[in-house]
């Protein structure tokens, strides 16, 4: 949100360059996602079966998964930074202003993965607090530091958009620094131990097991979004940064009720390994309806006052109406959307990642992209058809997972 709002005044270029790097970070957190699904089901089972140095086995050999990701992707990305900006459509004006934000983004997104990676730890131990604390600490270095790198304040360099991705970069390293510190006190929920930092093939096993299927899930739904970028790109610059100041907002929204659906997938993992999954289910209802409030009350804000909102972060003609129509539009799902996190989530939480997985594939890929194609381009909807697609689509998926959810094979999973 902060990214955008200071790149903002770079001019839709430099927007361009920060909605397309983080459709193809989409990649990373795929995988950091991916193996977080495994690592907060193992932990989460540890704990509910009062079994905390598992629970500590599984978050090392998961961070030792993610870090051998991270190197990979890392190398990658930032030699090859400007031919994946072409691949994404991007015009040579935001290759050439981009190449730099791409290149710290994709080569550091080791900090991305651990981050992920850490925070699923707290969270299946039923210690959230200490992941608020971190994404705190690392978004409020990444506020502060953003614009004096941006714009050159004080001593600091003007580095334009590239100032962006170094803040993020540092803000978020600064976050995983103090992960490490939390796992390495002897009065926390998980405490790793010297002779646990050594690689388990057996655990590791097991992680690749349940983040396999966890990660195909999760990189069926974000590659359905690098797919909708493409899309949007075809129609300009304006397109694009409009498409990505609306996206971020939603997002940023959407964040409390991530919240609520990775605290239904601990109250599951933990019932479940408690043996309890009358408990587990109870509160994947409770969660849902508290999510249902929260998100039809934002949904409304956002509908009724989204020009306003919009023009905090720009009031230019060609971008700021597609900000505001994918605000507005995507806002409509909202309350579906509250139903469908908290039932994904409690899939996984279960262990059960195959359901979400089949539903992602179902409803985003054969069901989102071919629609927003379909209305954006052959029947001329421009850029409102892709925001149409994904109302659509979202919609559905939180109905079907309901109906699932509801037949309860999800109890019978064995972790």
């Amino acid at each position: 949100m902060v990214d955008v709002f200071w790149v903002a005044h770079l001019g839709p270029n430099a927007v361009a360059t920060v909605g397309l790097t983080e459709s193809m970070l989409a990649l990373v957190y795929t995988a950091a996602m991916g193996l977080s699904i495994g690592v907060m089901a193992m932990v989460a089972r540890r704990i509910g079966e009062k079994n905390p140095a598992g629970a500590a086995e599984a978050a090392t050999q998961g961070i030792a998964l993610g870090v051998i990701v991270a190197v990979v992707i890392g190398v990658l990305g930032a030699s090859c930074a400007p031919r994946l900006l072409g691949l994404m459509g991007a015009s040579p004006d935001v290759i050439a202003i981009g190449t730099g934000y791409t290149r710290v983004m994709l080569g550091g997104n080791v900090v991305i993965v651990l981050l992920f990676l850490i925070n699923a730890t707290f969270r299946g131990a039923g210690d959230a607090a200490i992941a608020m604390r971190v994404l705190w600490l690392a978004n409020w270095i990444n506020i502060l530091l953003g614009p004096c790198l941006i714009f050159g304040l004080g001593p600091f360099p003007e580095l334009g958009v590239k100032g962006a991705a170094i803040a993020t970069t540092i803000g978020r390293g600064t976050g995983v620094l103090y992960q490490l510190y939390c796992l390495m006190r002897r009065d926390g929920r998980i405490v790793i131990q010297r002779d646990q930092l050594r690689l388990r093939p057996a655990v590791m096993r097991t992680l690749l097991r349940l983040s396999g299927s966890g990660t195909f899930q999760v990189l069926v739904g974000t590659a359905s979004w690098i797919w909708l970028m493409r899309i949007v790109a075809t129609f300009g610059a304006p397109a694009v940064a409009g498409y990505t100041i609306g996206i971020r907002l939603l997002i940023f929204a959407l964040l409390p009720s991530w919240g609520l659906a990775n605290a239904a997938a601990t109250l599951v993992g933990q019932g479940l390994g408690a043996g309890k999954p009358e408990r587990a289910e109870r509160a994947v209802w409770i969660a849902g309806i508290y999510n249902m409030c929260f998100l039809g009350a934002v949904g409304l804000i956002f509908v009724l006052v989204a020009d306003p909102i919009v023009s905090l972060y720009t009031t230019d003609p060609a971008v700021a109406p597609v900000a505001a129509m994918c605000l507005r539009i995507v806002s409509y799902g909202y309350v579906f959307y509250a139903w469908g996190m908290v039932l994904t989530q409690s899939f996984n939480g279960a262990g059960d990642t195959w359901t979400p997985t089949w539903l992602n594939l179902c409803c985003f890929w054969l069901w989102e992209v071919p629609l927003a194609y379909a209305l954006a381009v052959r029947y001329g909807f421009g850029p409102r058809g892709v925001f149409i697609a994904i109302t659509i689509s979202f919609s559905t998926l939180a109905v079907v997972s309901a109906l699932l959810f509801r037949r309860g094979r999800w109890k019978l999973r064995r972790v």
